[in-house]
């Protein structure tokens, strides 16, 4: 068969569908809250005022309205008056999507680290190079509150994974804070789990949160001092040191395991 007669025959297979009403209008919302036009918080207008000015029934701007609310752009209240509430969703909105692609690859916690390796040193030398003064001390207030919850282990696992996830943020690299921002959950889990299944004691845990907040503390130190290259090479050490604690040597956890 001639690669013309191959398309001939997959051309119904292959025809490009039209988009339907409804998707078109929520594109038309997407590309509003996209560019500002309408801010988290904010109200959208209300349904007769969208009927009128897209020209469609209430039935096809309530499935445009399903659209939005399943990609966790507008909240919907019920009854009258009745509307849509625009909502930015934080990395935390595709954590599940993200979460499902990485047991589907088979990434174990292990890869996760590794990545974060990568990530978080240059995030700290960009911070102290090149951040401002209020992120530093931003980064500052979040130890300072690590270090009142070192007697709790797993409070003190979320907030050090919080913490790690700030100087991310703070570095201003806003796709790289997204992908740490979506690792976070299963990160958050892992070291739970890790809490609860150690053999050590609360005063062995509470020993290496205070080396560990120790060295939250060096690392604000360096940048605040805006030594990005000490900054670099510790985080480096501290994160090959701590993957002693953070993962077992035979440890084969996949994400698999902590989402399902």
């Amino acid at each position: 068969m001639t690669a013309a007669n191959r398309m001939a025959a997959g051309s119904e297979r292959n025809r490009v569908r039209p988009k339907k009403v409804p998707e078109m209008i929520a594109d038309r919302v997407r590309q509003m809250i996209a560019r500002g036009e309408v801010g988290d918080g904010e109200w959208l207008p209300t349904e007769p005022e969208l009927m009128e000015t897209f020209g469609v029934s209430r039935p096809t701007l309530r499935e445009a309205f399903r659209l939005l609310e399943a990609d966790s752009l507008i909240t919907i209240r019920r009854g009258p008056p009745g509307g849509a509430r625009v909502t930015i969703p934080g990395p935390e909105a595709a954590a599940s999507q993200f979460g499902l692609l990485l047991t589907l690859s088979h990434t174990s916690i292990q890869d996760i680290y590794e990545a974060r390796m990568v990530i978080e040193p240059a995030a700290a030398r960009t911070l102290a190079e090149r951040g401002s003064a209020a992120a530093r001390k931003t980064l500052a207030a979040e130890v300072e509150r690590l270090a009142e919850l070192v007697d709790t282990p797993e409070q003190f696992v979320s907030a050090s994974v919080q913490f790690h996830l700030r100087l991310v943020e703070l570095a201003g690299n806003r796709t790289l804070a997204t992908v740490v921002g979506m690792l976070t959950e299963i990160l958050t889990r892992h070291m739970a789990k890790t809490v609860r299944e150690s053999s050590q004691q609360l005063a062995e845990l509470t020993a290496h949160d205070e080396r560990a907040v120790r060295a939250y503390q060096k690392l604000v130190t360096l940048i605040q001092a805006k030594d990005g290259e000490g900054a670099e090479k510790f985080w480096i050490r501290h994160m090959r040191a701590a993957r002693e604690y953070v993962l077992n040597v035979d440890d084969t956890t996949q994400v698999v395991d902590l989402l399902y």
